[in-house]
């Protein structure tokens, strides 16, 4: 006899005995779609407000950062533009003070007068200043010795200013001249130096003991060398800079040598 079946009933059973079928992560069966499954997978994504306000985050984060890198450029082209300017300053002053260290007085031959913004100096080397009587002009014994060099440690040297060779160049420029060969019966070119540039003024003082005075020559008469001397080292401005705000570069040397004069002395009668 046959047995009739149920349709409903046998689906229900083919479906109840299937496996289930897997792919990757998610499990793919047969169960209906409804919409609380899509609900759900669309919470997962980010809204346009949320999109918009984490670009807007990033944007100012972005300027900030962009701030703060341009004013660290800024920083440190200023840095390096005053290292720049700084050094031949520094350079400048240490060679003048060893070389007044160094000062030898007048007196003997292998010596010389010690002129501060008096006239004719540099004379010896054929050179008469630019700037007028501001310079100083001495013997000092600074010369490096070399089995190469027919000269001593003893030289002359005349610090000066002249006019730069860029015309477009704010101030003047401070110049070193020495003569090496201070026994020569003719006269010799001296060796310039450049040490600095855009100077506007140079003046030298001497100390005397009690009183700082702009001229010193010993070739008048007084042969004493000065307790010390001052360098004042005035810059010029740069393009578009006032001098108001600038101040003077200054040193004070002492001279720890001093020569005087010996002089005879005259006697009446007795034993001479």
């Amino acid at each position: 006899m046959t047995e009739t079946r149920n349709p409903k009933i046998v689906v229900a059973r083919w479906r109840a005995t299937r496996p289930q079928m897997t792919c990757g992560l998610r499990t793919l069966d047969s169960r209906p779609w409804t919409s609380g499954s899509s609900a759900r997978r669309n919470t997962r994504a980010f809204t346009l407000v949320e999109m918009l306000l984490a670009v807007a985050i990033c944007a100012i984060v972005l300027v900030a950062i962009n701030g703060v890198f341009a004013a660290a450029v800024r920083l440190r082209d200023k840095t390096s533009e005053a290292i720049e300017d700084a050094l031949p300053v520094d350079r400048a002053l240490d060679i003048m003070q060893r070389d007044l260290k160094g000062t030898v007085g007048p007196g003997g031959v292998l010596a010389g007068d010690f002129k501060c913004g008096a006239q004719a100096m540099g004379a010896t080397m054929g050179l008469s200043g630019e700037a007028g009587s501001a310079g100083l002009d001495f013997f000092t014994s600074t010369s490096a010795i070399s089995d190469k060099a027919p000269w001593g440690d003893l030289q002359e040297v005349f610090y000066e200013l002249k006019a730069p060779a860029d015309r477009n160049q704010p101030g003047m420029d401070l110049v070193r001249c020495v003569d090496h060969n201070i026994l020569a019966t003719t006269t010799q070119a001296p060796e310039i130096q450049w040490l600095m540039g855009n100077v506007q003024t140079l003046q030298f003082d001497c100390y005397d003991g009690t009183q700082w005075q702009t001229t010193w020559d010993t070739s008048a008469g007084n042969t004493n060398l000065p307790v010390a001397v001052r360098i004042r080292i005035q810059l010029a401005a740069k393009h578009g800079e006032g001098t108001g705000n600038q101040q003077p570069l200054e040193a004070i040397v002492p001279l720890v040598t001093q020569t005087r004069t010996n002089a005879p002395t005259s006697t009446s009668g007795g034993m001479p």
